[in-house]
């Protein structure tokens, strides 16, 4: 909740920018293919195309050239290769999961997912295809059916740390985050030095509050990959929920110097310069996390903030307006507009801001309370008691010392 300028604070509503964003940083993987054909000295794709000249029905060759150029990020050339090698060899599972692969890499999830789909069918216990489909599963959001391909994968190989990974990252989602860490431990039991694993577990217990494990682990994932720019970024992002504001800001500096274009990672770094009292580089950083996301409703909500603190409502109001045209049921976003309303003195609208976020969040204190200094302004003292009561029973700590403004 962002404090609004001296003198008025008793009759102040209060926006609310919200906790840092989301950390969403923690990452479904994919196993690119089983066995012999993924070892370090595989041929390189010089090799593996002379081998193809002297033998053009040479399937397998066909299949890890492909491999290689996925590792090129090549991914047109590997999705060619790979469908020549299911011409040759139409029950070769390896190719159809390594072609689902390519087409996830490319952003083609539904081919992706029928690959892996028809590579189990071929090879029903292909532990690296369900891993994969239980991946994609995630990506696409059905974290059930994900936990059970990658149930599978771990029956099927449960000595693979990224099944694990990924099993957590799944049940993070589902907000089941004791599961979460117990998988992500045991990632991490099965391999050590497996950064990807302690950025995730770090999601987990950032999740649960816990955020000094959390910077634990990230400070290991940062360890072990020092070009981490999520970990960096998930660091920074607790080291401001920490109230730690400069190095939160340090952190996702460098996390921005990794990677310019993650956008969070400008939002959040605003977030601790607006907490900082420093409003204009929050708005520099908000509006270059809009550019590069123009839909990221946060940032918006964000910069909105940032331009009430500045006491410029109208552009406020814009960027409020916005954030709620994007996600029409940010109650966050309502308040905030309410409360910009409520500072130019136009309470009726304030008043259906406030509304429209309490029927979004019922259970929000704070939006009672603004709604109460509203109707109070506005002369209806009833109502304004009424929801001052709200206020009280919803946060019973809570001393609303602004509504002695109207009733004492």
């Amino acid at each position: 909740m962002v404090s609004y300028g001296a003198g008025r604070c008793a009759v102040q509503p209060a926006p609310k920018s919200g906790r840092f964003a989301a950390i969403l940083l923690c990452t479904f993987l994919s196993v690119v293919s089983a066995g012999a054909a993924i070892a370090a000295d595989t041929p390189s794709i010089a090799e593996l195309t002379e081998a193809i000249n002297r033998d053009p029905n040479h399937a397998i060759a066909f299949k890890d050239r492909g491999v290689a150029y996925g590792r090129q990020g090549d991914y047109d050339s590997a999705i060619a290769d790979f469908t020549e090698a299911i011409r040759l060899d139409p029950n070769y599972a390896a190719a159809f999961n390594n072609r689902g692969l390519a087409y996830s890499k490319k952003g083609d999830p539904d081919r992706a997912m029928a690959d892996y789909s028809e590579a189990i069918r071929l090879e029903p216990d292909y532990a690296a295809a369900f891993n994969n489909r239980g991946a994609g599963y995630g990506r696409k959001g059905d974290y059930d059916r994900a936990i059970a391909d990658l149930t599978e994968a771990i029956r099927l190989d449960p000595k693979n740390a990224v099944s694990f990974n990924d099993r957590g990252v799944a049940y993070d989602r589902k907000g089941d985050l004791d599961r979460a860490i117990a998988d992500l431990s045991e990632a991490i039991r099965l391999n050590p030095d497996y950064p990807v694993a302690f950025n995730s577990r770090g999601v987990a217990y950032g999740k649960k509050g816990d955020y000094d494990h959390a910077i634990a682990d990230y400070s290991e994932a940062i360890r072990l990959n020092p070009g981490y720019a999520f970990a960096f970024s998930n660091r920074g992002t607790v080291y401001g929920n920490k109230h730690d504001y400069d190095r939160a800001i340090s952190d996702l500096t460098e996390a921005i110097r990794l990677n310019p274009k993650y956008a969070p990672s400008f939002h959040n770094r605003g977030l601790n310069y607006s907490h900082k009292r420093d409003y204009d580089r929050a708005i520099a950083d908000h509006s270059e996390a809009i550019r590069l996301d123009p839909a990221y409703a946060t940032a918006f909500n964000s910069r909105g903030v940032d331009y009430s603190n500045k006491h410029d409502y109208d552009r406020a109001i814009t960027d409020y307006s916005e954030a709620i045209r994007l996600n029409p049921k940010s109650a966050f976003a309502f308040n905030n507009r309410g409360v910009a309303y409520s500072d130019k003195g136009d309470y009726e609208r304030a008043i259906a801001d406030f509304t429209e976020a309490i029927k979004l969040d019922p259970t929000d204190a704070d939006v009672f309370k603004n709604r109460g200094l509203a109707y109070g302004q506005n002369g209806n003292y009833g109502r304004a008691i009424a929801d001052f009561a709200t206020t009280i029973k919803l946060d019973p700590k809570r001393l609303v010392r602004a509504a002695c403004k109207f009733v004492c």
